[in-house]
Formats: structure tokens, sequence, C-alpha cells
């Protein structure tokens, strides 16, 4: 028997319905440009899975796919333009945007391309200059 919890989500129309089940690898906000271009914001809320944990259970023929570099394939729907999730191959997982899964108790851990950001937050969490070491970045630390 499965145990795991599984939260619903979706495009903004409702035309893809996905779950996501389990413990995400992390969760945080994304400062890079990339990010803020591609979500219209100044920075962008996280959450990252292992690819199997997220599952398209309707609409899949209607998710359209963007990648500006191979780091990083952008699902979207067709119908709204609602942003769903970026696969990033590189790294092994999939980040589920945190505004598409309303129920998912959200918990930020951290800030990741910092040295980029346009909208500074003093929240306590750790703040990096890239990525950790462990997701190929540089590991190190910036300023609040």
């Amino acid at each position: 028997m499965n145990n795991e919890k599984t939260y619903k989500g979706s495009c903004f129309c409702g035309a893809v319905q996905f779950t996501v089940s389990g413990k995400p690898e992390a969760m945080g906000y994304c400062h890079c440009e990339s990010c803020r271009h591609w979500s219209a914001s100044p920075v962008n809320a996280f959450i990252l899975w292992k690819p199997e944990a997220v599952q398209v259970i309707s609409g899949e023929e209607n998710i359209g796919t963007y990648n500006k570099t191979p780091r990083s394939y952008r699902k979207w729907c067709k119908t709204c333009g609602g942003h769903l999730f970026t696969e990033h191959p590189d790294m092994g997982l999939t980040d589920v945007y945190a505004a598409a899964i309303p129920d998912f108790p959200y918990r930020p851990g951290i800030h990741v391309n910092y040295q980029e950001t346009v909208l500074r937050i003093k929240d306590g969490l750790p703040k990096m200059k890239d990525l950790p070491k462990e997701m190929g970045g540089s590991g190190i630390s910036v300023e609040e």
C-alpha cells in the first residue's frame, strides 16, 4: 500500500490536470533572469520533484514545451497559457510551480541565483549566489 500524500494541480483553466506524490526534493525561490522572464514575475517559487512523482492525469495533449537551453524544458497549457512545470534533465528533477498546486503546504528553504535578484527579500532563508554545489552551482552564499 502506498502511503505517500498526493496533491492535485492544474493549469489556469483546468484543461491540464496533474498530481504530485510524496515529498519534494527542495522548495525555494529562484531569482534568475530566465525564471523571471518566463514567469513575468520578479521571483519564481519552485518545488523540485523527482520526475516519477509528477503524473499528468488529463490534458497531456494540451501541454506545450519550450526549451531555450537543454537545461530546462518549460511546460504550459496550450489553451490558457498557464505555466505548469519545468523539466531539468541535467538535475534529474521537475520544477512544479508552487502556485499550480494550491493545496500543497509550500515551505521554501532557500533562494537560488540571488546574485541576479531584482527584488531583495529579507526572510532569513539562505541566499545562494547561483545554486548549491549538489545542484551544479558554486555553493557560495551571499548576504541577504
